[in-house]
């Protein structure tokens, strides 16, 4: 059953594109939420490479896995340039994949 299982997840997987990356599509997959999956994820982090740099990336991934810490960082600095650009890439990952 297990063997059975293993392998739909890997044609599905290929069927998909296969695997994911960068540090917020990785992030995304990793999460463990039911709508997370490649097309989705590979999505996010398309968006993010357009709107993020690679430093901004790897802060938004953190925040998949703690969202406690992206509340916590919007309430320290709203205007700033991080959570400003970070607001722009969820839009652009808002309209991207849906």
């Amino acid at each position: 059953m297990k063997r059975t299982i293993i392998l739909a997840s890997l044609i599905a997987l290929s069927a998909c594109g296969g695997r994911v990356t960068g540090e917020v599509g990785k992030a995304c997959m990793a999460a463990d939420r039911k709508a997370a999956n490649p097309t989705l994820c590979s999505c996010v982090q398309r968006a993010a490479d357009a709107t993020l740099t690679s430093r901004e990336q790897d802060r938004a991934a953190t925040f998949f896995d703690n969202p406690q810490l992206a509340q916590d960082t919007r309430k320290a600095n709203p205007s700033g340039r991080f959570w400003t650009r970070y607001k722009e890439f969820s839009k652009t990952a808002k309209r991207m994949c849906r």
